[in-house]
């Protein structure tokens, strides 16, 4: 049987899984590597999957933008920039996409937001990654790089940055690692733990990336009207003390029509990702329409 190989291509980590042409919700990952230094580890590391016995496509989640088979721009990994996936690895059928969004074509075709025709995705890790489902398609961009909320801005008074987004700064787990070290809770998941049992300290902590996410979605709802927001990275762990928090400042932003969407944990969690790859690869360069 024809198998696809996916990959999910992070700034810190390769994951690679196989899964059938007929089931890519069944991916089953094969292993882990720390992600390549330079295009040449790249390249050998997947030549060496892609001889696995039976693979005739390739799925690539990668933490940037694509466009087509080529990637744009992948921040953590420049090496990628502006290279065609097709012309290193001609003897595959290749689906490319950024993280985010086939962790939403996952979610949209066999997980949370199965038969949803619009939605969101919110995935916060070591930064903040999102994708947008509209008319059941998920939206590209002109670039590829469509509905980047980590780059949300709500401070007339910030300066910018190249490499991280206002709301990243404030809210994606590199934001609350900090804040948990500045408040002697070791870490972002020291922070949360502490929050989770009611400590005063740890729950002013989070306000300020709660309040910041909350204001950054609201402006997201207002613009797409969603049935949901679907949260997913690392953080999603922790659903169950920043979703009340981050929903308050939400609603506070928003008409009442628009109070009531639905923000719950994906069903693929820190897979999403790599299953999101597998139909990637089932699909080839046009997996963006929900079937």
């Amino acid at each position: 049987m024809s198998k696809i190989l996916a990959i999910d291509l992070g700034g810190t980590q390769l994951r690679a899984g196989l899964a059938d042409c007929s089931n890519p919700a069944g991916v089953e990952q094969v292993g882990a590597w720390p992600a390549p230094k330079g295009i040449d580890e790249f390249r050998g590391k997947l030549s060496g999957l892609v001889e696995t016995p039976g693979i005739s496509r390739m799925g690539i989640s990668v933490p940037g933008t694509a466009d087509g088979t080529r990637c744009q721009w992948i921040p953590n990994l420049p090496f990628l920039d502006g290279v065609d996936l097709a012309e290193l690895f001609p003897d595959v059928e290749i689906g490319l996409g950024q993280d985010a969004q086939l962790a939403l074509l996952a979610e949209a075709t066999a997980g949370a937001a199965q038969r949803m025709t619009d939605a969101i995705l919110v995935a916060i890790g070591t930064g903040i990654g999102s994708a947008v489902l509209s008319g059941s398609r998920i939206v590209r961009g002109a670039h590829g790089a469509a509905c980047s909320f980590g780059w949300a801005c709500a401070d007339l008074a910030d300066a910018g940055n190249d490499r991280d987004g206002w709301l990243e700064r404030q809210a994606s787990g590199r934001a609350l690692d900090a804040l948990g070290r500045q408040a002697g809770f070791g870490d972002g998941r020291g922070l949360v733990a502490a929050a989770r049992e009611g400590e005063a300290k740890a729950l002013s902590a989070l306000a300020h990336p709660t309040r910041a996410l909350g204001i950054g979605l609201a402006t997201a709802v207002a613009l797409l009207d969603p049935q949901a927001v679907i949260l997913a990275g690392g953080v999603a762990e922790a659903a169950d003390v920043l979703v009340p928090m981050v929903r308050e400042a939400m609603e506070r932003q928003l008409p009442p029509h628009l109070r009531r969407v639905r923000m719950e944990k994906g069903t693929f969690g820190p897979n999403a990702s790599l299953v999101g790859a597998a139909f990637a690869g089932a699909r080839g360069q046009k997996w963006d329409e929900i079937r």
